[in-house]
């Protein structure tokens, strides 16, 4: 059987009341709300200190690495509860885990998730030492398990469309309504007013890189040298915040007197909660830890033309764009039925549909001026169709022209870039130690 050491819904929640039982004194766990399903939103807090810290995961559904991390950091402040407390060199914090911001849309996405075998063990793997059988300590903490193919991921990929994605409430002028999910993060940020929020993310293929709302001096070369300790490339220029500064490699900063207002590419203007918080004083950041790296995307060097590297990317994209379009032109679908087909469809629909908008947004920019920028337009040109062919294939009840191009695009993604699997320890670990550098920065 297939294993990956990322927890599902059900073990998020199971790791997390076992650690609580084992150490009372330190964490809690608090039912902060409930889904639009229905499925209730969990809170993990672990120390007593005045000040605030907000970790937020599973903001996108497809990105369960936040989950993982926040559990290991949670075991570390169970075995070590000094590290916040109020003595030398403690934080004097309470430290908070949303262990999951989108459990409905977590649910489609783990799909692709297998439990890890039980009995597997692994090289450096070690029990937390909270009550936690080993084997399940090391599923979340060290990452055993078989490492999974792109085509293996994609296959059950799913990513709701982008007005239902929670960290993304639409602003006072649209009359679309706000999810629940969106409304209870806003409340825990009211409530705590948190000195810095983290917001854990993670990109299929390519490098790390790190959002800020501000400056936090000695933030990025402390990022950078965890990402080096760990050999996980920095995106040498990441395509999200393109309105953002770049403070050197793998490292966004909001300009100030930014708008608090983001626009995606099917135009959906939305309020970001991590933009929200800056009311409070709060500075959030994103991390993101790649689930495959590729080096080429670190790749400094100047290109020669770089409009001509932005024009073959936009060609990729908008050829897959049209065969998919194709395909499932021949196969004259119509909306499925069933919630979770009819999630699928939307969201892939709404991809096939932002083509256009992409290509302008690309040429636009400044783009594609060093190797491991066009490395990383590369990559995108090809995840945008592929999600989309990977979501209708679902829909559509798994259409054999439609599982040709996933498995075709998959094979070709992993190939072009020469990617590897990063551990989920790895993986886990880079937001870990970022996270608790800024804290200690900031708080």
């Amino acid at each position: 059987m297939r294993g990956t050491p990322y927890p599902t819904l059900d073990e998020l929640l199971r790791r997390a009341r076992a650690m609580v039982a084992a150490r009372p004194g330190v964490l809690r766990l608090r039912d902060v709300g409930a889904s639009r399903a229905g499925r209730p939103l969990w809170l993990l807090s672990a120390g007593h200190g005045p000040r605030h810290v907000l970790t937020v995961a599973g903001a996108h559904a497809n990105e369960p690495v936040g989950g993982a991390t926040s559990l290991r950091l949670a075991e570390r402040f169970a075995r070590d509860p000094g590290v916040l407390g109020g003595g030398d060199g403690g934080l004097d914090c309470t430290w908070h885990f949303l262990l999951c911001l989108d459990p409905d849309g977590a649910s489609l996405a783990e799909r692709w998730m297998t439990p890890t075998p039980a009995g597997t063990t692994g090289a450096g793997s070690a029990s937390t030492g909270v009550g936690m059988a080993s084997t399940e300590t090391e599923a979340v903490s060290t990452g055993v398990g078989v490492a999974p193919t792109v085509e293996t991921y994609y296959r059950r990929f799913y990513r709701p469309a982008f007005a239902a994605q929670p960290e993304f409430p639409p602003t006072e002028g649209d009359p679309r309504p706000s999810m629940p999910e969106s409304g209870i993060l806003l409340r825990l940020l009211d409530e705590l007013r948190p000195a810095v929020q983290f917001s854990l993310h993670g990109v299929e293929v390519g490098g790390t890189f790190l959002q800020l709302t501000r400056t936090v001096p000695g933030a990025p070369a402390a990022y950078r040298r965890i990402a080096a300790g760990l050999g996980i490339p920095l995106e040498h220029r990441p395509f999200d915040g393109m309105g953002w500064l770049v403070e050197g490699p793998g490292v966004l900063v909001l300009p100030d007197g930014s708008p608090i207002e983001e626009r995606d590419p099917s135009g959906f203007t939305s309020q970001a909660t991590w933009l929200y918080a800056m009311r409070h004083g709060t500075v959030s950041a994103v991390v993101e830890a790649p689930f495959w790296s590729a080096a080429g995307v670190c790749d400094p060097r100047p290109v020669a033309e770089p409009r001509r590297e932005v024009a073959e990317a936009c060609e990729v994209l908008l050829y897959r764009a049209k065969q998919l379009e194709s395909v499932v032109g021949e196969l004259d679908p119509s909306p499925p039925e069933t919630p979770d087909e009819l999630a699928h469809f939307t969201a892939a629909r709404e991809l096939m549909d932002i083509g256009s908008a992409v290509v302008d947004t690309w040429n636009a920019a400044h783009l594609a001026t060093t190797v491991g920028n066009s490395v990383s337009l590369g990559i995108a040109a090809r995840r945008i169709p592929l999600r989309a062919a990977a979501m209708m294939s679902q829909a559509l009840g798994g259409a054999p022209a439609l599982d040709t191009l996933v498995g075709a695009w998959s094979r070709e993604l992993e190939s072009t870039f020469d990617i590897r699997w990063v551990p989920v320890a790895d993986q886990a670990e880079l937001q870990t130690r970022t996270m608790l550098a800024l804290a200690r920065a900031l708080i």
